[in-house]
């Protein structure tokens, strides 16, 4: 069969999660790795602040366990939270041991302090921590005979049972078709076990501070597949996304706030934090984010200050070299002069329904990360919870993996792609009008705060463009870009029917027309 491969293992996405699953399994398995662009392209590189950890004397796993219990608005699973928050330390100590340069204070790791945790318990390197994981990941996964990475791969869709040569409705996972970006054809990978560890769905919106393959692909196509997806409408917005017309997605680190920066309006310099929560710039993102964007529709501004000059330029130049670096190649000297910032999408909450070992719906489907939603997060990820999350579930899905191998049958033949119907395309300004659409719709209608009204005016758009969609991608040729623009649109369907199914306000999701929180915290499940 041409363009077929088969491993043990396959695993999609090469960030934090994907590379630490397959650095955990290779010791006796064959692993095979797809990235969507680069090896290094994914949202862990992006990471600023930090990983989570209870490491300071006087802290507990009780006190961690109880902040993220509290950001996310009682809507956590308190066993996952517990395995993650005990897992902690023992994840930077594996770190640590492939070379990752955590920051030090004598022997032990210096820790900063960031928003909605009670103590310093953020283990970081600089302002630049997932850079430095993933340069150490990829470092030892490249050097391993039994990993083999395979860069611009876009996937298209599972292969399951109903791919089957011999067609099954058992909804058993059997590997991936993915196109080839160097040469455009459709390849097929098979394995005994499959990895979902695709990351997140922030570019469903205008403005992200994700990365730009950020469009959904794991959730839509275990969706498709037929696996449970929860929480969806739980969309984590960074309170403090630079304001510049041409960087449209570069990240303030939480920690500027969590070092003492001053969120002020840019006017009058009137410092607004402590008029919405006693907590001022220290207060959970939501609610920092929640406060920008009032004051931004209340005055008409297109930004707000976050000012930290007043810390001096030696511990800036400390603790934010990164940022003050790229700042000053943007005409602005933080040392001196506030930062201006907005709101932008950072985060998804929601995903794919996974058990404490990484198990989705479907028999040798696996996801962790930012595509699952595993219950850690609740209605609120807590500030560095989310690379933590990577490594715990990560080594979650190896081991299951490892300890049932015996459970999981080899891939029967699989049907290769059949592309005899279809042609190029030659209306690709359709696929780039059509993204525009949804994340400008989604921006305004499914964002920070929300109204009935506002959420049936994006589902009424999305039932239009899903006709549109399906009738082009039944026609032509799939592309990368016609991939994500699939994956885009079945996510925000999924945000959408979830925020109109949620009637409270409840950590991310704030709706006008239901303010109060229920007294019940209950998951939003969708069923395929």
């Amino acid at each position: 069969m041409p363009d077929a491969h088969t491993s043990d293992i396959l695993i999609i996405g090469s960030g934090a999660a994907g590379l630490t699953a397959a650095l955990n399994l290779a010791d006796h398995f064959k692993v095979t790795v797809l990235a969507k662009g680069r090896l290094d392209e994914g949202s862990t590189a992006w990471a600023q602040g930090g990983i989570a950890a209870v490491l300071e004397p006087g802290d507990t796993f009780e006190s961690h366990i109880n902040d993220t219990m509290i950001a996310g608005a009682g809507l956590n699973d308190l066993a996952t939270v517990e395995f993650v928050v005990e897992n902690a330390p023992k994840a930077i100590a594996r770190l640590t041991e492939l070379g990752v340069p955590f920051n030090m204070e004598g022997n032990a790791p210096h820790l900063t302090r960031e928003g909605g945790h009670s103590h310093r318990r953020i283990v970081h390197v600089d302002d630049a921590t997932g850079h430095a994981v993933q340069v150490a990941l990829q470092t030892a996964a490249e050097a391993h005979p039994n990993i083999r990475l395979i860069p611009d791969m876009v996937c298209v869709d599972l292969a399951t049972s109903k791919h089957e040569e011999r067609y099954s409705g058992a909804g058993h996972v059997w590997g991936v078709y993915a196109v080839n970006r160097a040469t455009g054809r459709v390849e097929l990978f098979t394995a005994r076990a499959t990895i979902l560890a695709t990351g997140g769905a922030g570019r469903t919106y205008l403005f992200s501070t994700a990365p730009r393959g950020a469009t959904g692909d794991g959730i839509a196509m275990a969706w498709r597949a037929g696996a449970r997806v929860s929480n969806m409408e739980m969309m984590q917005f960074h309170p403090t996304c630079l304001y510049n017309l041409d960087v449209k997605n570069f990240l303030i680190t939480e920690a500027v706030r969590g070092e003492g920066g001053h969120l002020l309006l840019p006017d009058s310099g009137y410092r607004f934090m402590p008029d919405f929560d006693p907590r001022a710039e220290l207060a959970p993102r939501d609610i920092v984010a929640r406060a920008i964007d009032h004051e931004i529709k209340r005055l008409g501004l297109d930004y707000v200050h976050l000012d930290i000059s007043h810390r001096g330029a030696d511990f800036i130049n400390e603790h934010f070299p990164n940022i003050k670096e790229k700042l000053l190649g943007l005409g602005i000297d933080m040392t001196k002069e506030p930062i201006p910032v907005v709101p932008a999408q950072h985060y998804t909450c929601g995903g794919i329904v996974i058990d404490i070992d990484g198990r989705t719906d479907l028999p040798a489907l696996y996801a962790a990360g930012e595509c699952s939603e595993s219950g850690l997060h609740g209605a609120n990820r807590l500030a560095s919870n989310s690379l933590l999350e990577c490594f715990v579930f990560g080594e979650a899905c190896a081991r299951h993996i490892t300890d049932h191998w015996e459970d999981l049958p080899p891939p029967p033949r699989i049907r290769p792609w059949d592309e005899s119907r279809v042609t190029d395309s030659d209306e690709e300004v359709v696929i780039k009008q059509n993204w525009t659409e949804i994340r400008r719709f989604m921006w305004n209608y499914v964002g920070i705060v929300r109204t009935t009204k506002r959420l049936e005016r994006a589902q009424h758009r999305i039932r239009m463009l899903t006709d549109e969609i399906n009738d082009y991608y039944g026609h032509f040729r799939v592309t990368p870009d016609l991939i994500e623009l699939r994956n885009l649109l079945q996510t925000a369907e999924l945000i959408v029917r979830s925020a109109l199914h949620r009637k409270e306000s409840r950590g991310l999701h704030y709706t006008l027309d239901y303010p109060e929180m229920l007294p019940e915290a209950i998951d939003t499940v969708l069923v395929p």
